[in-house]
């Protein structure tokens, strides 16, 4: 399908406006797919340096979709929940 017969299809007579959606739904479609998705596992309880929250992530790195631990007592990996909004007993340090 042309751009053309789209914008007769919508009736829309403005073309740079049809154009702009396209793309729009274009970059779209492609930021909601999956192209490529890789499992990286890293231990965090070994720490070198007093490094304990320093994590190597890739550098293609795009999104993070979960996080898991797992749990040693049952040896199932255990989802992280994302928090949506910051939490309340989180206070600015202020100190020099």
């Amino acid at each position: 399908m042309t751009v053309l017969e789209l914008m007769e299809r919508l009736d829309i007579k403005e073309e740079t406006l049809a154009i702009a959606w396209i793309k729009d739904a274009i970059h779209l479609i492609q930021s909601n797919t999956k192209e490529k998705i890789e499992i990286s596992k890293q231990d965090i309880i070994k720490a070198v340096d007093s490094d304990d929250n320093v994590y190597i992530l890739p550098n293609d790195l795009i999104a993070i979709e979960n996080v898991s631990v797992k749990d040693t007592s049952d040896d199932k990996y255990k989802r992280i929940k994302r928090l949506v909004n910051q939490p309340h007993y989180i206070l600015e340090d202020v100190s020099p």
